[in-house]
């Protein structure tokens, strides 16, 4: 998740070059000063002196570019005494002009990024409830998490995931609310905050998914009219019985989990089709469970469709099972960072839509 530290890291702009950036109104000045006194005075170098303070209105605070504007005027000024018939009054009176207006640019510019700010801070207090942090550890189970939202100021969207460690073994829950924007944001908690009060208290996993329909049936219900059509989602809730062997999974429809054992792969398809949540009415109340071994040392990889659904520069999709075949063996921790570089790489620095994924491994005893 990303703290607060971090993330008035992420709000300063221009990266790595930020120092060079905002030095660039004085490097603007001072070239223009030097070609100013250095050249014919009839090309007049000093008329581009307003753009100074102009720039400074998009980098400083209020005061240093009134600072910048008077000494650009005292250059002017100096200028004057140097070419006698440079039209001084009227560049000065446009850097006069231009300093006040860039003052006032500059103070709209810090209260607008003093609000987007604070917007962040409050996205990522969201983020921090519907997708909280994970556990590592839940007896020998090792669990990672991975988000990653598919533009760079966002901190929440449809993707979910959560884990829990009750009486029945290890739970878990992934899932994809289709759409974007809040209406998806405000379906994917409420399925997310339904799976954690009944993760604990519904001996199977139909149970589970019976009390997540009908939670987002209700959310639907009460939303306005368009939105309705946005909430429905794939699903999986996977259930790992402390020391069993074996994992259990329900399949709402979502993307099936690659399974890493010895060095092979095992993509871990549904037998039967599970209806996604809140379509029921439409596809009928149908939910299968599969039993799957799962034994120390295996390593399973739980995703939602924003990772199969990458696309390099030819429109081929990310090759996800021959990925694992390469790297499945990796810690959990270390398997979602190099997924996470990977992807960015494959899709050219930029992803299309939202990934959520969660690294599951079974501890040797």
């Amino acid at each position: 998740m990303i703290t607060s530290g971090r993330l008035r890291r992420r709000h300063r702009p221009y990266g790595g070059q930020r120092e060079a950036v905002l030095l660039s109104p004085v490097i603007v000045t001072v070239l223009i000063a030097a070609l100013a006194f250095s050249t014919p005075r009839e090309i007049a170098f000093s008329r581009l002196l307003p753009t100074a303070p102009a720039l400074a209105a998009a980098l400083w605070p209020v005061l240093p570019t009134v600072l910048l504007g008077a000494f650009c005027f005292l250059i002017m000024i100096g200028l004057s005494f140097v070419y006698s018939d440079l039209g001084t009054p009227y560049t000065a009176a446009a850097i006069a002009a231009v300093t006040c207006a860039a003052a006032y640019a500059s103070h709209l510019r810090l209260q607008r990024e003093e609000t987007l700010f604070q917007v962040r801070l409050v996205a990522d207090a969201a983020q921090k409830v519907l997708l909280r942090p994970l556990p590592r550890r839940i007896q020998d189970v090792d669990i990672e998490s991975l988000y990653l939202a598919a533009q760079e100021q966002a901190r929440i969207g449809g993707d979910f995931y959560e884990a829990a460690d009750t009486p029945y073994g290890v739970r878990l829950l992934i899932g994809d609310v289709r759409g974007k924007g809040l209406s998806a944001v405000g379906a994917a908690a409420a399925v997310t905050n339904c799976f954690r009060e009944n993760a604990h208290d519904q001996p199977d996993l139909e149970g589970i998914v019976h009390r997540l329909q009908n939670t987002i049936v209700r959310y639907s219900a009460v939303s306005t009219a368009g939105d309705r059509a946005e909430h429905f989602a794939t699903a999986l809730i996977a259930e790992i019985p402390h020391g069993s062997g074996y994992v259990r999974i329900l399949n709402c429809g979502h993307p099936p989990p690659v399974l890493a054992r010895s060095g092979g792969i095992h993509v871990l398809e549904p037998s039967l089709p599970s209806t996604p949540l809140n379509l029921a009415a439409l596809l009928g109340d149908h939910y299968h469970v599969d039993t799957v071994a799962f034994v120390p040392g295996d390593q399973m990889l739980l995703y939602t469709d924003g990772v199969t659904e990458t696309r390099d520069r030819t429109g081929a999709f990310f090759p996800l099972p021959d990925w694992m075949r390469q790297h499945g063996a990796a810690p959990p921790r270390e398997l979602l960072d190099r997924l996470h570089g990977d992807l960015l790489r494959y899709g050219g620095g930029r992803l299309d839509d939202d990934i959520a994924a969660l690294a599951v491994r079974c501890r040797h005893p």
